[in-house]
């Protein structure tokens, strides 16, 4: 068996994001990997290590001996137990692998804990089916003044227009991730459902607005989670829109059923690429999993817009940076949504320098400008596009 530890390289600047956000056995490195994934400098790597003593822990009423100095996780898959980078039956779901979304969470003497990020001890009792109460790590509680893709155009730039929370952890590497200290933050308290949907209704009815909105990270994964929260915000407020943001890899139609239900009334779908090879340089995945989360977000895109356009308002994102993708492709891009419906929002957005590609450079407003023409030009209505002046709004103008 391959076991490792984290050593850092000489491309750490001691900026202690791992340490503060990331790392969560900082006196014995238990090998989670959560700091290589997170680290902006890529300052850690990850070397083999040679197994010093077996422990005993119990799964399931049976007894099993594995390496000291592991995580929940990698002892369960030592055991025989499957994980999965997409939602599948008789699997433990673990996109995130920092902790962050307790997805792969299981029961640890009684108490719930990410596997993922969990170390083993002698003694440990450990149940993988059972009734529990969801948790997951959310923070940024604040009121927005110009939203997410999901936002309608029109209210963009008029004072507060919604309250926003992030949802941590994210099962994409994007290398020029927008908002990485969410995506890799493992080191907070984690809120159940109905905390979160309290604090957020409360700070709605404190700013006046009428929008509650959810990103991250990607605020999907952990599926049971969102369902109750959404469902404990229309109890708590039923005429509140409540906006959802997500990258929607891992969408299915019966799971977007269930959102609906629950009280979702705005959606934010980003559409990172058309083509395999850009979506795997936008963020950071290869191989058939790309495949597969590329497959999903043009799928839940149509099925959302087929189904439910009608009572839920829908925004596209649309990506664009010419180090990552060009021109061709985004109007490739607004074809394929023009085929389904013309008078969705497409939001174009300029892509900025930042995590592990500090190289690139923002894109220039004439670019955006440029952008916009070209969607507008294939017939799209409600284009917008992002830029370092504000919003393009479908008229031209500037929000």
């Amino acid at each position: 068996m391959k076991l490792y530890k984290a050593i850092r390289n000489e491309r750490c600047v001691e900026c202690n994001f791992c340490k503060n956000y990331v790392c969560p056995s900082p006196d014995s490195c238990i090998g989670c990997g959560a700091c290589y994934i997170a680290c902006p400098n890529m300052a850690v790597d990850l070397v083999e290590r040679e197994v010093e003593r077996f422990i005993r822990i119990n799964v399931d009423c049976e007894t099993y001996h594995v390496p000291d100095n592991i995580t929940v996780k990698k002892a369960l898959e030592i055991i025989g137990y499957k994980f999965s980078k997409i939602p599948e039956k008789d699997a433990i779901f673990s996109p995130c692998d920092v902790g962050g979304c307790w997805s792969c969470a299981v029961e640890i003497d009684g108490e719930l804990r990410p596997s993922c990020v969990t170390p083993v001890r002698d003694g440990m009792v450990i149940r993988t089916e059972f009734e529990y109460e969801p948790k997951r790590l959310v923070h940024g509680f604040s009121g927005h003044p110009v939203g997410g893709v999901g936002t309608p155009w029109w209210i963009k730039g008029i004072g507060y227009i919604e309250v926003a929370c992030f949802a941590c952890g994210c099962n994409l590497r994007c290398p020029q991730c927008q908002n990485w200290t969410t995506t890799y933050c493992g080191k907070i308290n984690p809120l159940r459902p109905e905390e979160t949907a309290g604090i957020m209704v409360n700070l709605k009815n404190r700013l006046g607005v009428e929008r509650i909105a959810i990103s991250g990270g990607e605020c999907t994964l952990n599926r049971e989670w969102l369902i109750r929260y959404v469902e404990e915000i229309r109890r708590l407020d039923p005429h509140a829109r409540i906006h959802i943001d997500t990258n929607a890899t891992i969408l299915t139609p019966d799971y977007i059923d269930d959102l609906v239900e629950a009280g979702m009334t705005d959606i934010g779908i980003d559409i990172k690429a058309l083509d395999t090879d850009t979506f795997e340089r936008i963020t950071g995945v290869g191989g058939n999993l790309a495949c597969i989360y590329l497959e999903n977000e043009w799928r839940s895109l149509k099925y959302v817009l087929d189904m439910y356009s009608d009572i839920v308002f829908v925004g596209v994102g649309i990506p664009y940076n010419k180090d990552l993708i060009s021109l061709e492709e985004v109007r490739r891009i607004g074809e394929r949504i023009l085929d389904i419906d013309d008078c969705v929002q497409v939001c174009v957005l300029d892509y900025r320098p930042e995590f592990r590609r500090m190289d690139i450079k923002r894109p220039r407003y004439i670019e955006m400008v440029r952008v916009w023409r070209e969607l507008k030009d294939i017939g799209l209505k409600n284009v917008i596009c992002q830029t370092e002046y504000g919003h393009i709004d479908p008229n031209g103008n500037l929000i």
